[in-house]
């Protein structure tokens, strides 16, 4: 499996059709059980957003209402308009419909179309969604919040990207109640389908078999990212699965759902949180 060499100072990969992707979630949760939480940015702004709750779970639950029996587990991607995999492998996802029914799911397949558009990073306005979670200026990311805070607490967040740089995949792991990791749960058998980033430093952060485990003093920081206000206020543990976009597309979705059902196993068995 080869690198592509394409990214030179900036991920210059394949793109793709964000309204055709999202259409294409939004028909498939309609014909497969999902109910539609959808993200209401303005009165003419909503992304698409979904939830599952299995037999133990509870349609009404909210933040502030009793716990379901059930493992909730919160996914995201898309957030950065030069990652495709994340929101086609939310898609694949949907495509593959095998879901654990003892699991409860709430996902947003593409928190950034705007900046899919243009294919960058940043959204429409130049801002870095991933840096605006301390103190929101962007009207997504208040409106995120104000969505994240109507949901019941979670017990696992994972949260899909994908970095340029790197020679493999690797994730970051936030823990900061030191709970049972899935790290290497996930690892293991992403390294089936694709490289494993097995560089002691990754991103300046000391790294051991592709993964960053760092509990940093979230408060020392002005510019959270979406993981930051998830650890902080609605799950003990969060993974962020990072991609190589220096391999071919399929490759790069192909390791981001390897992991979310390396992750989803060790949830349904118990661990991990």
């Amino acid at each position: 499996m080869q690198r592509l060499g394409l990214n030179v100072d900036a991920y210059k990969g394949e793109t793709i059709n964000i309204t055709q992707v999202l259409y294409d979630i939004e028909q498939l949760a309609a014909t497969t059980g999902w109910e539609r939480d959808p993200l209401r940015v303005s009165e003419k702004n909503a992304l698409p957003a979904f939830r599952r709750l299995g037999p133990r779970g509870s349609h009404t639950a909210k933040a502030g209402a009793a716990r379901t029996t059930q493992r909730q587990i919160y996914l995201s991607g898309g957030i950065h308009g030069d990652e495709p995999a994340g929101p086609l492998a939310i898609l694949k996802l949907f495509q593959q419909n095998q879901w654990p029914d003892d699991l409860g799911f709430w996902i947003i397949p593409c928190l950034n179309p705007g900046g899919f558009l243009l294919s960058r990073r940043e959204n429409e306005d130049g801002m870095d969604l991933n840096r605006d979670y301390r103190s929101p200026k962007t009207e997504l990311v208040r409106a995120h919040v104000a969505w994240l805070n109507h949901q019941p607490r979670f017990d696992v967040t994972l949260l899909l990207h994908e970095d340029w740089e790197s020679s493999g995949f690797y994730l970051y792991e936030l823990n900061p109640e030191l709970k049972p990791s899935i790290s290497d749960a996930i690892i293991d058998k992403v390294k089936e389908v694709c490289p494993i980033n097995t560089s002691p430093v990754i991103e300046g952060r000391p790294a051991s078999n592709g993964i960053i485990c760092a509990n940093p003093d979230l408060m020392k920081r002005p510019d959270w990212p979406e993981a930051f206000y998830l650890v902080h206020y609605k799950t003990p543990v969060s993974y962020t699965l990072e991609a190589p976009s220096d391999f071919s597309l399929s490759t790069r979705v192909n390791a981001l759902v390897t992991g979310i059902r390396a992750a989803f196993d060790v949830c349904k068995r118990g661990s991990g949180s």
